[in-house]
C-alpha cells in the first residue's frame, strides 16, 4: 500500500510539472511586438507602453494605458483611443 501512494504522489507531481511547462511554453512568445504610443486628448498628453501578439493588439493596449489617465467615463476612453497617436515608437518587433 505504501508503494502504490509514492507511485500515485510521483505521477501528480509529474503530471503537475508537465502541466506547468505547457502553460509557460505556451505563454512564451505571445508578446512578440512591444510599442510605446504618445496621444493627445483635450488638451492633454500621456504615453503608454504595452505588448501583444500583433502590431495591431500591441498598437490598442497602448493606446488604451495612454488614456487611462486622459480620459473619464466610457465614452470619452472610446474616443480617446480612437485619436490618431501623435508618436508611435516600437521597441520589439
Amino acid at each position: 500500500m505504501q508503494k502504490s501512494r509514492v507511485i500515485l504522489v510521483i505521477l501528480v507531481v509529474a503530471f503537475v510539472a508537465a502541466a506547468l511547462a505547457a502553460i509557460v511554453y505556451s505563454t512564451m512568445d505571445l508578446q512578440a511586438f512591444t510599442v510605446e504610443s504618445c496621444i493627445t486628448y483635450n488638451g492633454r498628453s500621456g504615453c503608454g507602453i504595452a505588448a501583444g501578439a500583433t502590431r495591431e493588439e500591441a498598437l490598442g493596449s497602448a493606446a488604451t494605458i495612454a488614456c487611462s489617465g486622459l480620459a473619464s467615463g466610457m465614452s470619452e476612453s472610446i474616443e480617446c483611443s480612437r485619436t490618431e497617436p501623435d508618436s508611435i515608437r516600437w521597441i520589439d518587433e
